[in-house]
C-alpha cells in the first residue's frame, strides 16, 4: 500500500524554495522513518512516498515540523566541458535572432544551479538559463535523443545520461558522463551542486554497457534458460528511496500476483522472483523445486500438463516449463521456494533499463537459488478472474481540475501502448498542459498538451513536466500491470 503527499515552497524558479524542499530531502532520508518509500525533490516542490500503514500520516506530518538537521549549503562548483555540436543549435540560434557563437556564449554564461535529477537517472535539471535561450519544448518530442546531449527548454538547461526520448532543443555533447552505473559513484552532479558549461573539442563518451546483476556462476544452480520470453526480469519489492536520484522504483508491475506466487512457496513478501510478460521463455530446472504461478495472460505447461496460476507445483530435475499466452492479462510471476539469487544495486536486484542496471533474461542463463528453503506442493490460492474493461478509482492529481477530470470519468479509453513505463490511452480529449519539471507519483494520470493521457507505472521518470490531474488509486495499481495494448480502461469516482 502506498499514499503521497506533495509539499510545495514556492512557485516556478526559486532557488530559496529549492533549498527548503533539499533540506528536508536530506533530512528524511539520512534517517528515514519505517514506512518512508520516497522523498523526491524538485524546484520548490518535494513529493513523499510512504506506507500508511508503517507510517500513519499523522505522524509523518509531526516529522515534517522538526527542523532540518542542517541547511544545505551552495555544493560542488563542477565544470562540465561540451562540444556545441547540436542538432538544434542554428535553430534556436535562428528563433532568438542571435549568432551561433552568441547561443554558445550565453548557455555557458551562468553558474547554474543544480535542482534535482530525474526523468532518467541522473539526469540533471539545471537552472537558470539566460533569457533569450527560453524556448519550450519542441512540439513534437524525438523518439531518441542521443546519450550525453545538452539541451534547453524554458529556463532549464540538462544532459541527457543515456539514449532516451526528449523534447527539449539540443545544443551540444557533454565530455564527460554524468552517470555511469559501472562507477564507484554513479551519479556526477547531485541536487544543491553548481554547473558551469565550458565549450571545448575531444571524444564523446562511451555509453555504459548494462549493469549485470545476475552472477555468472550462481551459488544454487536451478533454473537454465532455454529459450527467452519476450520480457523476462528477476523482480522484488522495488528499490525505495532513490527517486531523489532519477532511478525507477521497478519492482513488479503487478505486486498482488507477485505476493501471491511468494506466498505459495513459503518465500517472504518482497523475495526475488522472475516476471513474464506476454510471451513467455522455456526454463528448464537444474534440481528438483517447488515453484509457483500467480498473474494472469499466460499459464505453464510441464510434461503436457498445463501449470495454472494460483497453485504450487512440483518440477521435477530436467523437466521443461514452457509458459504459453492464454486469456486475458499481461504478466505471470514463477516464484521458486527459497528466491532467486541476484546482486543489488541501491538496495534492490531489480532492474532499471532505462538506467542500464540488470536486463532481460536470455538463453543459455542460469538462474539460481538465494536458499534452501522446504516447501510444500499443491497449495493453491484462488485468483479473481480478471475483467474485461478494467475499472480503475481515480483520484485528484497535483494539477486537479475539474474539466480535466470529469473527461477521465467520460471515458472509455482503449490501451494504445503498454510497457512499464506507462499506459498510453486513446479516448476522449483531456485538457493537459505543461510546466516545470516536478516529482511524478506511481499512477499519475499525466497529460500533455496532446490531450492523450499516460498513466505512469513502475519505470517511470521520476520528475516529468507534464500535467497531472488524477492518479490511479493505490488499491487499483495492480490492474495497470494485467493491462494490455487494446484491452479497455474506464475510469470511476472512488
Amino acid at each position: 500500500m502506498l499514499a503521497g503527499l506533495y509539499l510545495r515552497f514556492g512557485e516556478g524558479l526559486s532557488e530559496e524554495a529549492n533549498r527548503r524542499a533539499l533540506a528536508l530531502a536530506e533530512t528524511l532520508l539520512q534517517a528515514p522513518p519505517p514506512g518512508l518509500l520516497d522523498a523526491v525533490p524538485a524546484y520548490g516542490t518535494l513529493y513523499l512516498e510512504y506506507d500508511p500503514r508503517r507510517l500513519p500520516k499523522a505522524r509523518l506530518l509531526r516529522l515534517l515540523k522538526a527542523p532540518p538537521r542542517e541547511e544545505v549549503g551552495e555544493g560542488r562548483v563542477v565544470e562540465v566541458p561540451v562540444r556545441y555540436d547540436g542538432e538544434d543549435l542554428r535553430e534556436v540560434a535562428g528563433r532568438a535572432g542571435l549568432s551561433v557563437e552568441a547561443v554558445k556564449a550565453l548557455h555557458q554564461k551562468p553558474l547554474y544551479r543544480v535542482y534535482a535529477l530525474g526523468f532518467t537517472p541522473g539526469f540533471p535539471f539545471m537552472a537558470p538559463v539566460e533569457p533569450p535561450l527560453r524556448l519550450p519544448r519542441r512540439p513534437h518530442p524525438r523518439p531518441r535523443v542521443p546519450a550525453h546531449s545538452v539541451a534547453v527548454a524554458g529556463p532549464q538547461t540538462g544532459i541527457y545520461p543515456l539514449p532516451s526520448p526528449g523534447g527539449w532543443n539540443l545544443l551540444g555533447t557533454s565530455l564527460v558522463a554524468v552517470y555511469d552505473p559501472h562507477r564507484p559513484e554513479p551519479f556526477l552532479l547531485r541536487p544543491g551542486d553548481r554547473v558551469r558549461f565550458r565549450e571545448a573539442e575531444g571524444p564523446t563518451p562511451e555509453e555504459p554497457p548494462p549493469l549485470e546483476l545476475l552472477p555468472e556462476d550462481p551459488l544454487l544452480p536451478a533454473i537454465r534458460v532455454e529459450e527467452a520470453g519476450l520480457l523476462d526480469l528477476v523482480v522484488d519489492g522495488g528499490r525505495f528511496l532513490a527517486g531523489h536520484l532519477g532511478l525507477a522504483r521497478s519492482g513488479s508491475l503487478d505486486p498482488r500476483s507477485a505476493r501471491v506466487a511468494n506466498r505459495l512457496v513459503g518465500n517472504p513478501e518482497g523475495a526475488p522472483l522472475l516476471e513474464i510478460a506476454y510471451k513467455g521463455p522455456v526454463l528448464t530446472a537444474l534440481r528438483p523445486l517447488v515453484a509457483a504461478l500467480a498473474g494472469y495472460g499466460l499459464v505453464g505447461l510441464l510434461e503436457g500438463e498445463e501449470v495454472a496460476p494460483g497453485r504450487s507445483f512440483l518440477w521435477p530435475r530436467g523437466k521443461a516449463l514452457r509458459l504459453l499466452p492464454k486469456g486475458r492479462g499481461a504478466r505471470v510471476y514463477l516464484a521458486v521456494a527459497g528466491g532467486l539469487e541476484a546482486k543489488p544495486f541501491l538496495g534492490s536486484v531489480s532492474p532499471d533499463l532505462r538506467g542500464r542496471i540488470g536486463r532481460p533474461l536470455k538463453a543459455g542463463d542460469v538462474l539460481g537459488l538465494k536458499a534452501l528453503r522446504p516447501a510444500r506442493a499443491g497449495l493453491a490460492y484462488p485468483l479473481p478472474p480478471l475483467p474485461e474493461v478494467l475499472a480503475l478509482r481515480l483520484l485528484p492529481g497535483p494539477q486537479h481540475t475539474r474539466e480535466a477530470f470529469l473527461a477521465l470519468l467520460e471515458g472509455p479509453f482503449r490501451v494504445a501502448r503498454a510497457d512499464r513505463v506507462g499506459l498510453e490511452l486513446e479516448g476522449p480529449e483531456v485538457p493537459g498542459g505543461e510546466g516545470l519539471s516536478e516529482p511524478t507519483p506511481l499512477g499519475g494520470v499525466q497529460v500533455p498538451p496532446s490531450g492523450r493521457p499516460l498513466v505512469l507505472l513502475a519505470d517511470k521518470g521520476s520528475l516529468g513536466g507534464y500535467a497531472k490531474p488524477a492518479l490511479v488509486d493505490p488499491r487499483d495499481l495492480w490492474l495497470l500491470g494485467q493491462a494490455w495494448p487494446g484491452a479497455w480502461v474506464r475510469f470511476r469516482a472512488p
